[in-house]
């Protein structure tokens, strides 16, 4: 089954790119936990150079960030 069908029968929201996280979304962990919520991007937008979140005051890599979904951030 091809990648497109399998996601028309998902509930899960669309894979986006980092440059649409905006502050509020929700952070969970591999197990689907909520961590927190954005509070910052880090990134070079100029460069196109995706760093990480601010999550909670916390600084995570985008190194622990397996998939961007609208709304949602999930960690590795």
């Amino acid at each position: 089954m091809s990648e497109e069908r399998r996601s028309e029968m998902s509930d899960e929201p669309d894979r986006v790119a980092w440059v649409l996280v905006e502050r509020g979304w929700k952070v969970v962990d591999a197990q689907g936990a909520k961590v927190g919520k954005v509070d910052e991007v880090l990134a070079d937008e100029q460069t196109d150079i995706f760093h990480g979140l601010i999550v909670n005051g916390e600084e995570i890599d985008a190194d622990r960030i397996g998939e961007i979904r609208e709304g949602e951030i999930r960690l590795l």
